[in-house]
This record gives C-alpha cells, sequence and structure tokens, in this order.
C-alpha cells in the first residue's frame, strides 16, 4: 500500500492502543509516511478558577500529563525507524482531529473503537460516528484484538452509486492492499434488489410470475455486467467464490456477509451528497456501522465538504 503519506494516529483511550499502535507504525514505514499521534483533552471547566486562584493553567498540566502518557506508548517502538510527532491540545475530540486533517493534511486518520467492550450494544462511540460521518480524508477505526492481524478484508461496494466509479475504485484499492499487507483473504460484496418487487408480485401492481422473473433476471444482470466492469481492474470477475453478488437489503447482505465470512475489516464508502452540509453518511453505511463488530475503513467521495471548519 503506498497511498498515504501523513497519517493521523488519535490515541483517545487509555488501554488497548498497543495492537493499533504497532499496525500504523507498520503502514507508515512500508508509505514512508509520517505519523502524528495526537490526542485531544477536553476543558477541565475549572481552568479560569484554577488559573485566577493559584495561577496554574490547568488545561496545560492535563496536557502535559497526557503527552508524557504518549511518550511512554511509544517508548517501545523507539526503533521503528518513523518519524513521529506527538500532539495533544485542548478541545472537542472530533473537531480538533477533523481540524488538524485539514491543517496538516493528513491522509488517513486511523484510532481505535471507543466502545470495543462485551457489554456495548455498538462498537463505534460518538466520537467515531462523528469521524466516520464528517472527517474529509479515510478514518479507519480498528477493534481491540488479542490477534494482531487480519484474516479477511470485505469491500463493500456498489458500481452503480457513482458514475466515474473514483469511490469504488479507492473501496478495492485499499481493501487489496490491506489484504496483501496483512496477507488475508479479501471478499466483495454487492448487494442488489428490485424496487417495487412486492406490488409487482402481489400488490396493485402485480404482473405474471414469468414477467416479474424475466425484469429480476435483467436486474441482476445489470448488476453484474456493472461489478464486472468494477472488478476488471483487479482481475477478478463476479464469478469468483471471494465475490458475493447477493439479491437483498444492502445494510443486510453486508452484515450477513461480515458473520458468514468472519470479517476483520471492512472497507466502504459512507455515501453522503457531496457539498450539502447535513448529509453526511448513507443510511446503508450509518446502519452497517452501528451492527458490525468488525473494525472499518470508510472513505468519503471525492467533492466531499466537511462541516468542521
Amino acid at each position: 500500500m503506498k497511498r498515504f503519506k501523513n497519517i493521523l494516529f488519535f490515541a483517545d483511550r487509555h488501554d488497548g492502543l498497543t495492537s493499533t499502535l504497532s499496525r500504523v507504525i507498520a503502514l507508515s514505514k512500508a508509505n514512508n509516511a509520517r505519523l502524528t499521534i495526537m490526542d485531544v483533552t477536553p476543558d477541565s471547566g475549572l481552568a479560569d478558577y484554577f488559573n485566577q486562584t493559584y495561577d496554574i493553567d490547568l488545561n496545560a498540566r492535563l496536557r502535559e500529563q497526557r503527552l508524557q502518557s504518549l511518550e511512554q506508548l511509544t517508548a517501545s517502538h523507539a526503533t521503528m525507524d518513523v518519524p513521529v510527532s506527538i500532539r495533544v491540545v485542548t478541545g472537542i475530540p472530533f473537531i480538533e482531529v477533523i481540524r488538524s486533517v485539514q491543517q496538516e493534511n493528513h491522509d488517513l486518520v486511523v484510532k481505535v473503537a471507543q466502545h470495543d467492550t462485551e457489554l456495548a450494544t455498538s462498537l463505534f462511540g460518538s466520537t467515531d460516528m462523528h469521524l466516520l460521518r464528517k472527517c474529509p480524508c479515510p478514518v479507519w477505526i480498528d477493534h481491540l484484538q488479542n490477534d494482531p492481524v487480519y484474516h479477511c478484508v470485505l469491500a463493500a461496494v456498489d458500481p452503480l452509486d457513482d458514475k466515474s466509479l473514483d469511490l469504488q475504485h479507492l473501496i478495492l484499492d485499499l481493501a487489496t492492499s490491506i489484504a496483501e499487507h496483512e496477507k488475508a483473504s479479501l471478499e466483495v460484496v454487492h448487494a442488489w434488489d428490485l424496487p417495487g418487487e412486492s406490488l409487482l408480485a402481489s400488490g396493485t401492481g402485480r404482473i405474471s410470475r414469468q414477467e416479474l422473473d424475466l425484469i429480476l433476471e435483467g436486474k441482476e444482470q445489470h448488476h453484474r455486467q456493472a461489478l464486472d466492469e468494477l472488478l476488471s481492474a483487479y482481475n477478478m470477475s463476479s464469478q469468483a467464490d471471494n465475490v458475493h453478488l447477493v439479491k437483498g437489503r444492502a445494510t443486510d447482505v453486508i452484515s450477513d456477509t461480515v458473520t458468514q465470512q468472519k470479517v476483520d475489516l471492512i472497507v466502504m464508502g459512507t455515501l453522503g451528497r457531496v457539498g450539502i452540509p447535513g448529509l453526511f453518511i448513507g443510511n446503508t453505511a450509518e446502519e452497517v456501522l452501528r451492527k458490525t463488530r468488525a473494525a472499518a475503513l470508510t472513505v468519503k467521495p471525492s467533492g466531499f465538504i466537511s462541516p468542521v471548519q
């Protein structure tokens, strides 16, 4: 993978960072990329009081304490031979991370999921979802794991979503590169359906079963041709065992494939409309991310405008 040159590792947990940090360092080294390790401490709310009463900058003290922790975290990687800078700022976490991306031109944000515990119903927390929705560069949210490598990477694509296929190629570029880097298997999934099928089958617009089957066959063929066109650049086809062209609701198809294939990482697009503040993530991506326990690498369409300025 030779795509990233300026990686940001957002270390917003106090535990479970070692495995992902090792992965980020290896990625930085493979890409000859700069690496920034960053955390954001919230405003204490007592800063003015401590400043006026004790002449102490409490927020600065909190930043310094966290900076020392991050320096200790990276000390075990002293021979990593990767240029690293460590920074801690005060503010709202997702806003400060996105501002850093905009100001420092980071091309990838990596972090560990907030809620990676057995008790949590969702892997991703509020900060995670804000970044997935609003960060302009790819966001890779890892999960805590005993196994330091991925065994299965899934690319969720929709070749009929963007005419240029730029987003779909980016998804496949990243998925194939990561699978190769991690020596993992690669799976590709594309879901298709026929809107209004129930009405055609038994509703007011009912048609014969033969007619409906012909329509469904034509619809599937249309999706298969589009998928084959996309996959041809990667020497794959829809007939391959690791390619899943499945009829059904996209959220269900992707989630089922994650479970069936024991996927460690999903690479997918967040299908927000570009240039329209307030529409940051598609319903399919949102639902999949809320249901899955796999790590996720999400990318935005070209022209995406973050609401954070």
